[in-house]
């Protein structure tokens, strides 16, 4: 196993990693940019070394800088988080020529799931449903105007090198879709420096569900079961959880299945997500590969009770998955919200300042993984995400219930935070229910009241009897067994397996 890691990212991904390594006996160094240099995933690391530069660019995203600094430093592997470097074949490929082993796919997968076009063209030959549409790039709407009616309006507009809803535009009649196509294309070319985009069929209200994949070199592929991921706003998950109510195990059975059909269909190995949209009669179909470790991952590791990033590290070190299909099982059910320095009053306006107060929930099967603590500086160089609130219940009823309350116990202060606004949609009768799809948000005008605001003296007196209240979340569980079937059950104390 490797001695020395070191990972190429910042905030709560990167304190997540570095438990893991720790907890292992693995040496785990972190890199830091200037306005990091306080940051708990350098306090927490082993060892930590500046970047030089000012902007993202000149520091987490010049790959060249963190190779030299690996290299000075003897380090056997690169661990790359999620963002950034990670999908970035250039960097994987440039660990692989200087001898350090990238924990993620190879550098030709990598290349292959980024360009949508590729991937849809492979999955197709493999033979897994994708959305209907074009499936080459176009360059002029006058030369595709009757090959688009054939699919028929509205559809999408897409960025073959993009993601997250840059470079996309919804064209609901054919007058629409010469200026939709400019518009795609001067945005994935500003954001992707490609400016080919494709046509695919718009889903009305569908779900997105996804399924973790792992393999191995040793030709092993599993799933991991699914996750959905329906609530977001502009494209961004803020809340996701598995089991998805809209799932049957049929149905399950029939995606995880698809999902290790893709992985082996592109030689897959280590962790990625095969993303698939869900629409209202029950079909679902191909989006697209994440050839990384997910933001939502510990809502896997809740419900199958396996510490992915140690199997990340077994498989990037030649061995073999610590886990077979069989031996996989969901239990339980788990949530994840994405708590931000955000205004949801002000169209969700990113909020910078000095975290003066910070006390997460702590309670049996409730997480929190962190990036920040109390004195934290909340800065605009990086993006505005301070921690992900993970639980589990036997239930998925269960599991709401105690997600609510650990909103409610999650005191943070300095910054204003999404944190009321998750509260109203976790509890809103329709996400209550399961009725769930991606324009959730739009259609529920989901949002805090006015007065949502607690004042300081009461959030003071929440943050220290927070702990004091905690032990009345102890048997909530309705299972009996729920205790010997989940592995993290106090907040910010878990343990790799």
């Amino acid at each position: 196993m490797f001695r020395r890691v070191l990972i190429a990212n910042r905030g709560e991904i990167a304190v997540r990693v570095t438990q893991t390594l720790q907890q292992l006996g693995i040496t785990a160094v972190s890199v830091y940019a200037q306005p990091d240099r306080c940051a708990m995933h350098v306090r927490q690391a082993d060892e930590a070394y500046l970047l030089e530069g000012e902007t993202t660019a000149q520091t987490y995203l010049r790959g060249e800088n963190i190779i030299a600094i690996a290299k000075a430093h003897n380090i056997d592997a690169i661990h790359p988080g999620y963002g950034f470097l990670s999908e970035n074949a250039e960097f994987a490929q440039m660990c692989q020529d200087n001898g350090i082993t990238f924990i993620g796919p190879s550098p030709e997968v990598i290349t292959n799931m980024g360009d949508k076009l590729i991937a849809k063209k492979v999955m197709t030959d493999a033979g897994i449903p994708v959305v209907p549409g074009l499936t080459v790039s176009v360059k002029d709407a006058e030369t595709i105007r009757k090959d688009v009616a054939n699919i028929g309006y509205p559809v999408l507009v897409k960025a073959a090198a993009g993601g997250g809803g840059k470079g996309m535009r919804l064209v609901a009649s054919e007058n629409e879709l010469a200026d939709a196509m400019a518009a795609a294309q001067r945005e994935a070319k500003s954001a992707f420096g490609d400016d080919r985009v494709f046509i695919e069929k718009y889903i009305d209200k569908p779900r997105h569900v996804e399924i973790q994949i792992f393999g191995d070199t040793h030709g092993n592929v599993v799933h991991l079961f699914e996750r959905e991921c329906s609530i977001q706003r502009r494209h961004q998950k803020i809340i996701e959880e598995s089991p998805s109510p809209a799932i049957s195990s049929e149905l399950r059975q029939q995606m995880g299945e698809s999902a290790v059909q893709a992985a082996k269909a592109i030689g897959y190995t280590n962790a990625g997500t095969v993303e698939f949209i869900l629409d209202q009669s029950g079909k679902f179909y191909f989006l697209e590969v994440n050839t990384r470790l997910q933001v939502e991952h510990p809502v896997t590791e809740f419900i199958t009770q396996q510490d992915l990033v140690h199997a990340q590290l077994l498989v990037a070190d030649g061995q073999a998955l610590p886990f077979t299909q069989d031996s996989l099982k969901q239990t339980g059910h788990a949530l994840e919200a994405r708590i931000y320095a955000e205004d949801a009053e002000r169209n969700f306006l990113p909020s910078t300042g000095t975290i003066i107060h910070y006390v997460p929930p702590s309670a049996p099967y409730v997480r929190v993984d962190s990036g920040v603590s109390t004195g934290s500086e909340v800065t605009v160089h990086y993006d505005p995400m301070l921690a992900k609130l993970i639980v589990w219940g036997a239930t998925r009823e269960e599991s709401l219930r105690r997600m609510s309350w650990a909103l409610q116990h999650f005191v943070v202060m300095g910054v204003t935070t999404n944190i009321e606004f998750l509260r109203q949609v976790i509890e809103h009768p329709a996400f209550q229910k399961g009725e769930l799809h991606t324009h959730f948000l739009e259609e529920h005008e989901v949002s805090p009241p006015p007065d949502s605001q607690t004042p300081d003296a009461v959030l003071i007196a929440a943050a220290y009897g927070s702990k004091q209240s905690s032990h009345q979340m102890t048997n909530v569980s309705s299972s009996p067994n729920a205790e010997s079937n989940n592995p993290w059950l106090t907040g910010g104390s878990w343990r790799a397996f």
